[in-house]
């Protein structure tokens, strides 16, 4: 039981609901703003219970502990950290991009690769980006699920892991196989079989991309009504845009 939660955590991390800094804060300010979303919750009796169990868990252990990496770690070495991790899963990256023929965005994803890989030492430093302007293209299955008619299914919160749905959870298990740092990726592209070490390397980049601003979680929901709605909302919404871009 101990490695199927800790599996859980490596497949999907709590990075699930604050994956991008930058644009987390205004969805959240921008909740019911654009557009109403229905949100089939067979299970928000449970999901509820959930989430108040994951802020608390938030508050006093996963963002305290990015805020003390914060002040050990410097913000170069950090930005670095993230940007090899970001270069480490372009498989998962290329793999989608293919499956929605988005094709442009499958040679930009590999322009990336080489140039972050070589020039940029191993994507530690993002090149493709500063230097040629070639920006990344996120995808993954729960999209190219989502782009070819799938639904979302019950929105469902996980322990620790946060907002998803059926089909997101489908999705990161798929997305698994082609994750370097999985344990049952395929060999080919993995770099470790032990999965206690998959585990510490997803926990170290959670931790890590936390750590760029870890008082988001706290900024972002200050002053909502219903905590369990907010989250819930803005997560189904995100990956709404996210599918439809």
């Amino acid at each position: 039981m101990k490695k199927f939660v800790l599996s859980l955590v490596l497949l999907v991390g709590i990075t699930n609901l604050f994956a991008n800094n930058d644009t987390m804060l205004d969805e959240f300010e921008t909740e019911f703003e654009n557009s109403y979303v229905e949100v089939y919750d067979p299970f928000s009796g449970y999901n509820k219970v959930m989430t108040s169990f994951n802020d608390s868990f938030y508050r006093n252990v996963a963002f305290p502990v990015a805020r003390g990496y914060k002040n050990i770690v410097p913000k170069p070495a950090r930005t670095g950290i993230s940007n090899f991790f970001d270069n480490l899963f372009y498989p998962i990256r290329l793999v989608n991009n293919v499956l929605q023929f988005k094709f442009k965005n499958s040679l930009d994803e590999t322009n990336r690769f080489l140039l972050n890989s070589t020039f940029g030492i191993l994507g530690f430093i993002d090149v493709a980006k500063d230097k040629f302007n070639i920006e990344p293209t996120n995808e993954d299955l729960g999209q190219t699920l989502g782009y070819w008619g799938v639904g979302s299914g019950p929105h469902i919160v996980l322990p620790i892991l946060g907002s998803s749905n059926l089909r997101d959870m489908v999705g990161l298990v798929g997305d698994s196989y082609v994750n370097p740092i999985a344990a049952n990726s395929y060999e080919e592209i993995r770099i470790t079989d032990d999965a206690m070490e998959s585990v510490g390397l997803k926990l170290f980049q959670t931790t890590n991309d936390l750590s760029h601003n870890p008082d988001i979680y706290d900024i972002a929901t200050k002053d909502s009504i219903n905590l369990y709605i907010l989250l819930r909302d803005s997560y189904e919404q995100r990956r709404n845009k996210l599918i439809k871009e």
